[in-house]
């Protein structure tokens, strides 16, 4: 296996080369979709199986990346999230496994009816097709994204971060051959062999027809490029600001260990809470102690003057605090005067993908839910769980807080459309 750094074809051959590889997945996919269940779920066991065996050559592909990302002065939390570990390699392969137990959507019926002329109609879920899936600097998602659109029935092409570039190629190479282990063809998972940025803009337009769908996952830039440039549809999220809303009849310990969980746990995540809205009556009793337990775990808190005011060593907000996306230890805090202000808030100042409320108020917490427009909205847990797997999806290819189609979490049954087969019996229409 070559692992050198990557050199881009030319222009005109790259094009070529993309359309090619479009064809080949658009080939894939027809043989995917009728693919029986028991032969996708041998093809990701085996693909776990090649995981495991290639641990060695997977460490030491990814000690490359790693060692081109240091030196390229990349963060920490980009090492992180770059790195692989035997145990991110076991979860990795186990991953892949916990895919291959889930239902599988493909020719699943949706709903069935008669009409009274006799014709029976059926709507069953079918395949999307082909889909690109672009992302950053974490391996894992290569594997993620394969095995989602593979037990979906569906085409992959992954166009995966250069940072990641040797442990991406390896580990589409122990998928592929998972694929023909189990008899299905290689070809329905591929990586884009370049890290050329050309190459996105040909996946964005469509590959001549073979790409339906992208799923972009990363930062604020990758997403907002491709949401500009697709020419075919698209599931994302561009932003994740996630809300916290402390209602008046909310428990104190809970609120506490609630939103210390949602924005310390990983502050780099999409479903990381950003803004915490305090009802003005339990300013004076909740906000110290929640501002407590965030600064005891590192957090920087950005309040009004509200809030301010019943704690001295918090940074003053500005403007730009509210609607911010801080992926970071930082969080903003702001006292409101009731659920409708905290609405009102969330609604301006938010991203649709993941909104709670604390509250021991039962006709509060129905209303939050109800009329809330996000993609997840939650009542009394922390906005982390905003994850496939804590769906029970097994895994997620991301979240898409668009309203067409999928919104929220994307396994399985999402990566699915639906077409209707209707029965007759010689009926023709007068």
């Amino acid at each position: 296996m070559n692992m050198a750094e990557p050199v881009g074809p030319k222009s005109a051959d790259l094009e070529r080369d993309m359309v090619q590889l479009g064809e080949r997945a658009r080939d894939a996919a027809a043989l995917l979709a009728t693919a029986p269940t028991e032969k996708k779920q041998s093809a990701l066991r085996a693909m776990a199986t090649r995981i495991r065996a290639s641990q060695a050559q997977l460490l030491e592909a990814n000690a490359n990346d790693v060692e081109r990302a240091q030196g390229a002065g990349k963060p920490a939390s980009f090492i992180d999230r770059l790195t692989l570990t035997p145990g991110r390699i076991e979860a990795m392969a186990k991953g892949l496994e916990d895919v291959a137990t889930l239902p599988d959507p493909v020719g699943a019926v949706m709903a069935n009816w008669q009409r009274p002329n006799g014709l029976d109609f059926t709507r069953v879920r079918v395949p999307i097709g082909v889909i690109g899936i672009i992302y950053e600097s974490r391996p894992n998602v290569t594997a993620d994204a394969g095995a989602l659109a593979m037990m979906s029935g569906n085409a992959a092409i992954l166009r995966g971060g250069s940072d990641s570039h040797d442990s991406s190629t390896l580990i589409v190479e122990c998928l592929q051959a998972g694929l023909a282990d189990a008899g299905l063809p290689k070809s329905a998972i591929q990586m884009v062999p370049t890290p050329d940025r050309a190459a996105v803009g040909m996946m964005l337009k469509g590959l001549n027809g073979t790409v339906d769908l992208i799923v972009p996952r990363g930062g604020k830039s990758l997403v907002g490029r491709v949401q500009d440039e697709a020419r075919v549809p698209v599931f994302a999220h561009l932003e994740g600001i996630c809300h916290i809303y402390v209602d008046k009849a909310a428990g104190l310990a809970m609120a506490v260990d609630v939103i210390t969980n949602a924005k310390m746990r990983r502050t780099g995540i999409c479903g990381a809470a950003e803004c915490v809205l305090i009802h003005h009556d339990v300013v004076a009793s909740h906000a110290p102690a929640i501002i407590g337990a965030l600064q005891s775990k590192g957090c920087e808190v950005h309040a009004d003057p509200a809030v301010g005011a019943v704690s001295g060593s918090v940074v003053p907000a500005g403007n730009d605090d509210w609607g911010k996306e801080f992926l970071d230890a930082v969080i903003a805090m702001k006292s409101v005067s009731g659920l409708d202000e905290a609405m009102d808030h969330i609604a301006r100042f938010g991203s649709q993908h993941t909104d709670c409320i604390i509250t021991d108020d039962a006709a509060a917490a129905a209303r939050f839910l109800n009329e809330v427009d996000s993609a997840i909205v939650m009542h009394n847990a922390s906005t982390q769980f905003a994850d496939g797997g804590e769906f029970g999806f097994g895994a997620e290819i991301g979240i898409a807080t668009g309203k067409l189609h999928a919104r929220g979490p994307v396994g399985l049954e999402q990566l699915t459309t639906f077409k209707y087969q209707v029965r007759g019996c010689g009926q023709i229409r007068p």
